[in-house]
């Protein structure tokens, strides 16, 4: 098959600039289409945060001018290489980026101008392609940050001499986030009052960024296929629903994938003992110094609980605080939670330890090193989640034989085989209702489970680290994605 020539645009990407899992997408994604030999570049904001001390860079277009409704910007692009031959080009505009956080203050009020900063980061991410004079195949770009570059691709260069062949594909990580704002940005955007409908940019006054790029896209995809299904019926779309639903075959799930060098016990150089399913003895040293970090009990029969999350109503976590008392104080269990969020869940979650010493420990804010040994020292990974697109935390639990208990929505349903009591068999351990009752049995039935049946526990185990989310699959699934776009482009 012809390598394709492929443009991925975001407003974040590791290792330069992270908020969620969208940065993790973009960064390994990128690699993986390499290593299927494609000739794949990113654009990311060249954030006042970023650190190039590790990377070299060149100034690749100094100065470029973008036009942006009847305005021109003028910006620098800077280059720089990922796996020595990715090329990762940053967008330089200190007006739009270099600021505090990446889409809001430390107030965590949303930048008002956020339609313009990254409107001018999807004309800026075209407009480089044109001064290098590179031809992309297709140009993938990610949520609501880069949904208007399917737009510009449409309304402005439909007949340009490097870009009038380039068919789009628009990743939704989250639909819930869809650049929902108020319409005097819209005139700098210059995309024309014509596209202000309904149908496109307006809704209910006001500018929708997701849902213009879901129409003017030639394949829309998210994270996983159940997650596709959710957001497609009339309770899960937030709105998008029937515009998703016009998408007809071009709009599907493609599940992340789980990059096995960084997030596998054989692997991990984070961890203090590495471990197999050949030697699991290194995941009982791993559950002991976790046991130490946190300040919990140190016994090998307590099963801990572990959690890596953002601290917010979305992931189920307000129903965990309004039960997780109640759960250590009937259940012989213990938990390690890191995370950061909500304030007050923050301060929920920190309080915890000194009322429950010794049985519940917990770190506010993010440690990496923490993170895997999380994974690798708890027996099971909670994720309550009241809506997830995909996760990836229960991907590396399973990897590291750290059963999952999840809610069944989206790619957790999708990923995590529920417990069959009468067989062994399973991955982890599911519940449907978005209720304290259900989180806590749910939780009670995996613990019932460890203590008196571990031998299904064992089998459990095994199955979930024979399990593959790697990215070979997923990247050869957005190569299908691609060449399906490049169709729907050239059939219009």
């Amino acid at each position: 098959m012809t390598p394709l020539k492929i443009l991925m645009v975001a407003s974040e990407m590791v290792p330069f600039a992270k908020t969620g899992g969208l940065a993790d997408v973009v960064g390994t994604l990128a690699i993986y289409l390499k290593k299927l030999g494609h000739d794949v570049r990113v654009v990311i904001p060249k954030y006042g945060s970023i650190d190039f001390s590790r990377h070299r860079t060149r100034v690749l277009v100094e100065p470029m001018g973008v036009w942006m409704g009847d305005k021109e910007e003028w910006c620098t692009v800077i280059e720089t290489h990922i796996q020595s031959d990715i090329p990762v080009y940053f967008v330089e505009h200190n007006g739009f980026f270099d600021r505090w956080g990446l889409y809001h203050d430390e107030e965590m009020n949303d930048y008002l101008d956020n339609p313009k900063r990254f409107g001018f980061l999807s004309r800026a991410s075209l407009q480089i392609c044109k001064d290098i004079r590179f031809s992309p195949d297709v140009v993938h770009a990610h949520d609501w940050q880069c949904a208007l570059v399917p737009a510009y691709l449409k309304i402005n260069d439909s007949d340009d001499p490097y870009l009038g062949n380039t068919a789009s594909v628009l990743t939704i990580h989250n639909a819930a986030y869809q650049g929902h704002y108020h319409k005097i940005n819209y005139d700098y955007l210059g995309l024309g009052l014509q596209n202000f409908t309904e149908d496109k940019f307006e809704s209910y006054g006001h500018i929708n960024l997701l849902k213009g790029g879901i129409h003017f896209a030639d394949l829309v995809n998210t994270v996983s296929q159940g997650y596709a299904d959710e957001i497609k019926s009339p309770y899960g779309g937030v709105g998008m629903a029937p515009y998703l639903s016009n998408k007809g075959d071009s709009f599907f799930g493609i599940l992340n994938g789980v990059d096995y060098d960084v997030w596998s016990p054989g692997k991990d150089t984070f961890i203090p003992v590495n471990y197999s399913l050949k030697d699991m003895s290194g995941k009982k040293k791993c559950k002991q110094v976790l046991q130490s970090v946190l300040k919990l009990k140190e016994s090998p029969r307590i099963p801990v609980i572990g959690i890596v999350g953002r601290l917010v109503d979305q992931k189920g976590y307000d129903l965990l605080a309004q039960v997780i008392r109640r759960i250590v104080d009937d259940m012989a269990v213990q938990f390690a939670i890191l995370g950061s969020g909500e304030l007050s869940l923050e301060q929920f979650f920190e309080a915890l330890p000194k009322e429950y010493s010794g049985t519940i420990g917990s770190y506010i804010g993010f440690n990496n090193v923490l993170a895997h040994l999380i994974e690798a020292g708890s027996d099971f990974f909670l994720m309550p989640s009241i809506y997830e697109p995909c996760g990836l935390n229960q991907l590396y639990s399973l990897s590291y034989g750290t059963l999952p208990i999840v809610r069944a929505t989206g790619g957790l349903n999708d990923t995590v085989i529920n417990y069959d009591e009468s067989t062994g068999t399973g991955t982890g351990f599911k519940f449907w209702d978005a209720t304290t009752d259900a989180l806590y049995y749910t939780i009670g039935w995996a613990i019932s489970t460890y203590y008196d049946r571990y031998h299904h526990i064992e089998t459990m185990i095994q199955s979930a680290m024979s399990q593959d989310y790697s990215w070979d699959k997923s990247s050869k699934e957005y190569v299908k994605a691609y060449h399906k776009a490049i169709g729907n482009k050239n059939d219009r």
